[in-house]
């Protein structure tokens, strides 16, 4: 899976929204409802690198994939950063993605998640 087919992917999910950050962070971030579920790393050395959360259990599993390691200032929340998305596949990449996005979602109220879900974007508040 390319760079760009991964941001549409987030992107697709409903009520995901992104937002760019310059620098000093220089960040892509995908949120639903206010709360972070994916980022990239948009400037040199680590451009394009990719972090999502994930479970408990597969925190320590996933770190010890090559080219998967502990994400910067967030893996003590169980984030990991995925060093090249091309190398890992497709349909275990989307997985961990909508599992990302299934617990930011899960965070938010239930009246937020009805919103979302009836795709009704007003009713979620702004980034």
């Amino acid at each position: 899976m390319e760079v760009t087919a991964v941001k549409e992917h987030c992107s697709r999910l409903p009520g995901a929204s992104s937002k760019l950050y310059g620098p000093p962070s220089n960040v892509l971030v995908y949120y639903v409802g206010g709360r972070k579920f994916a980022y990239f790393k948009t400037s040199e050395p680590e451009q394009w690198r990719f972090s999502i959360c994930t479970a408990p259990e597969r925190f320590l599993e996933l770190t010890d994939v090559p080219g998967i390691k502990p994400a910067r200032y967030m893996a003590r929340f169980r984030w990991v950063t995925i060093v090249a998305v091309g190398a890992v596949p497709a349909d275990y990449l989307q997985e961990l993605i909508r599992w990302s996005y299934a617990k930011a979602l899960s965070s938010l109220s239930k009246r937020q998640q009805s919103a979302i879900a009836a795709g009704r974007p007003d009713e979620r508040p702004g980034i």
